[in-house]
This record gives structure tokens, sequence and C-alpha cells, in this order.
């Protein structure tokens, strides 16, 4: 009997990180999830079956390498981001640390996810970037928080949905032009009345504004890619997918 390709359970980025920067971004297949949350949904908080859910998590560990259990954050589509090395772990959107071994993580399913690492593999950090998150300026913290030279910075874009597929209200168009008027570039009428919302490029504009200037990713679209990640907009409720990042310990080759 002949079977088909594997389904891919996850990938590496592909960007310019240190060699002792180590990520990872899961998809759907390859856990034991049922009905809409099939097969690897990583979050517990969508309805998920908790004991389906630790397995999935377990089966993270071994297909990401990761050196210890990722730091799993309550996100609530705010700005808060914290340092894992310095302050307790609360309701928070995003997350960094200097610390090898320590996995900072976000859980997406359409939302953006945002890695950060610098050039000199010191410092790294994900971050959560919804529209709400993005119009409170949690991009800008997470750079902040990583305390080294924003121009040292290298950024990677997530999968996240794309424009196309995301109409909004005035309301969210109007969360971002109060701020900056220029940021209505990323916001296209359609026929409906309502806006359809380019959240890589209000990504891109906040990281730049912020003083990042090497970004990359932004090409992978939730909401058509149905056989490789959740997308809550297309199936609610669903599972969630990570987007890890964390140090290698020193003198560990590069995978």
């Amino acid at each position: 009997m002949t079977r088909g390709p594997r389904a891919s359970v996850g990938f590496r980025p592909d960007w310019p990180a240190s060699p002792n920067v180590r990520a990872w971004v899961s998809e759907r297949a390859g856990g034991v999830s049922e009905g809409p949350y099939a097969s690897l949904n990583l979050g517990a908080h969508v309805g998920d079956a908790p004991a389906a859910v630790e397995e999935n998590r377990r089966r993270l560990g071994a297909y990401a390498g990761l050196p210890a259990a990722p730091v799993w954050l309550e996100q609530v589509h705010g700005a808060r981001v914290v340092d894992l090395d310095a302050e307790p772990v609360e309701p928070a959107d995003g997350a960094v640390t200097g610390r090898p071994g320590v996995v900072c993580a976000v859980l997406t399913a359409d939302c953006l996810p945002v890695l950060l690492c610098d050039r000199d593999g010191r410092r790294v950090g994900a971050a959560h970037a919804g529209w709400r998150g993005l119009s409170a300026g949690v991009l800008a913290n997470a750079v902040r928080r990583m305390a080294v030279a924003p121009e040292s910075l290298v950024a990677w874009l997530g999968p996240a949905i794309a424009q196309g597929a995301f109409e909004v209200g005035e309301e969210v168009r109007a969360a971002f032009v109060e701020r900056d008027a220029a940021a209505a570039e990323h916001f296209v009428p359609n026929a409906r009345g309502r806006w359809q919302a380019d959240l890589y490029g209000l990504a891109r504009r906040s990281l730049a504004a912020a003083g990042v200037r090497a970004i990359h990713g932004g090409g992978l679209c939730t909401f058509s890619a149905a056989e490789r990640f959740f997308s809550h907009r297309r199936e609610a409720p669903c599972g969630r997918f990570a987007s890890l990042i964390w140090l290698e310990s020193p003198g560990k080759p590069p995978r």
C-alpha cells in the first residue's frame, strides 16, 4: 500500500538568527486531540480535553527538541510583556529572556506571533500580536523589554490571517489611525462597507517605529492553509498552535 507524505508537525523559521537561537512553530498535525481541535492543539483554554492537551504538549517537546517545558502565558490581547528572568509570570502577551533553556511561547490561531532575538544571541522574545495588542503597543513593549539596541534585533513574523481574509469594522481601523494617521494605508475598504486589515503591514510598521530594521517572515496565512494551521476566523471553536523561541546552552551544536 502506498502512503502519502506525512503531514508536517512544525518547522523552524527561516531567518538570520544566531546559531544558539532556536525557534519552532507547530502545525496542527501530530497530536491526539479530536473534533475541531484535531490534532496537535496546544491551547488549554479552548474547550479541549485536558489530557489531550497535556499529551500534545509532551509531543511538542519531542518534535521541537525543547530543553524544558515552555512558559505558557495567560494571553489577554493586551500589551504587557514579561521578563522571565526578573518577574513572575502573570497575564501577558509577550515574554523575553536571556537565560539558556527558558522557552518563550505564544499561542495563536489567526493573531500574529512575532519572534525576536538580538544578533549576538544573548536575548530572545516572543509576542502575541492580534489587532488589539498591536494597536496597544505590544511590539514596542517587546522591543523595549529585550533591553538591547533596537537596531541589533532581528524579528520574524509567523503565520497569521492574511489581509484578504481579515475583515474588520471601523472601530478596528480607528484604534490604529487615532494613534498614527499613516496606518490607514494598511486598511482597504470592501464592498460591505467594512475594511480588510493587514496585520503583517501593521506589525512591520510598529517594529520599524520601535527601531527594528531586520524584519523577516510574514508569508503564511492561517485562514487559507486549513491543513496546516488552526484559524479562529475559519472554524471557531478550534485549537491553537505555538510559536516558540529559546537560547541553547553554550557549546551545544546547532540543529
